[in-house]
């Protein structure tokens, strides 16, 4: 029987989704220590094979590289016995790393798309299934202790009406090889984007917590408090405003897809900067979105045609939409 996996991860303590047994890990990630290349993967499967007295095999939603984060992944293993799936549920988080949440255990749904050995339709699976993926990724201009584990910090003045006119474009059935890791080992690079936009957001701890607003950094008057000796010092309420750095203070990019292919994400965001800040313009954007059915362009380093890569730690995995 199959069975559906829904579980949140912070990456920063893997060498990301893949099982390095799998994917092949890298001479650099070798030589480090044990705990750098643990896999959310493998970390997984050892923690299922120990309840279960079994080895188990777990398929992933997608792959999510080295430090990114996930929230909602969905992954499927297929066990025949029987089989509580709420006490599971309960022992795999007591035996999972701190970094790791698995929210849900639950017989996967039936899918149409994957008949069983009679015909009937069979078991859904994670990662073929999936008809939609979702991804964020965050960005913030100032220093602020309390988000740069999962935001990028960029201290530039952006224009995000050219930012959000060049994600508009990739909206539709497109070759992305310009976006594609090279090397990679994908049948097609030609995915369907149905969303990429760039919006503003307000972090719970600028409201909450009186971090600042998100308009603005503010300045406390530091004065002496008016006590007989004078030595108390008090801070204020905040009575300045130091505008300093760019007029936006936290961002967010969405997008989702029917697939990506490796690298795509962080290679687009980090594209998407260089016209934020008038290094490529909207038009030269278009140009790396290549029609559908072009990969039989000449081969050529189409990756060095888009911009560098942005860092793994803001990227999240946010969601996938299994229609069966």
């Amino acid at each position: 029987m199959r069975y559906f996996i829904s579980l949140s991860y912070d990456g920063s303590a893997f060498c990301g989704w893949q099982s390095q047994k799998a994917g092949g890990a890298s001479a650099e990630a070798l030589s480090g220590a044990a705990e750098a290349v643990a896999t959310v993967q493998e970390s997984l499967e050892r923690a299922l094979g120990t309840l279960l007295r079994s080895p188990v095999s777990v398929v992933g939603a997608g792959r999510t590289d080295t430090a990114v984060n996930a929230i909602g992944y969905v992954a499927h293993f297929d066990f025949e016995g029987p089989l509580d799936a709420h006490a599971l549920c309960y022992k795999l988080n007591a035996i999972l790393p701190r970094q790791v949440v698995v929210h849900s255990v639950a017989p996967a749904p039936v899918s149409e798309r994957f008949p069983g050995e009679t015909g009937a339709p069979g078991p859904a699976h994670a990662r073929f299934s999936a008809s939609q993926r979702k991804y964020t990724y965050f960005l913030h201009s100032l220093k602020d202790p309390f988000v740069e584990k999962y935001s990028l910090r960029y201290p530039f003045e952006l224009d995000i009406d050219a930012m959000n006119a060049a994600a508009s474009l990739m909206v539709g059935t497109h070759d992305f090889s310009c976006f594609q890791k090279k090397g990679s080992d994908v049948k097609s690079p030609v995915c369907t984007v149905r969303e990429a936009f760039w919006a503003p957001y307000s972090p719970a701890h600028v409201s909450l917590l009186g971090f600042g607003d998100a308009s603005f950094l503010q300045v406390a008057d530091w004065r002496r408090n008016a006590s007989p000796t004078g030595s108390t010092l008090c801070v204020s309420e905040p009575t300045a405003t130091c505008n300093i750095g760019p007029s936006w203070r936290y961002l967010y990019f969405r997008i989702s897809a029917d697939r990506f292919l490796r690298n795509m994400v962080r290679a687009t965001v980090g594209t998407l900067l260089e016209v934020g800040r008038g290094k490529r313009s909207v038009d030269d954007f278009a140009r790396l979105i290549l029609p559908a059915g072009s990969s039989e362009l000449p081969d050529g380093d189409l990756r060095s045609l888009a911009g560098e890569s942005v860092p793994g730690h803001a990227l999240f995995f946010c969601g996938a939409q299994y229609d069966v």
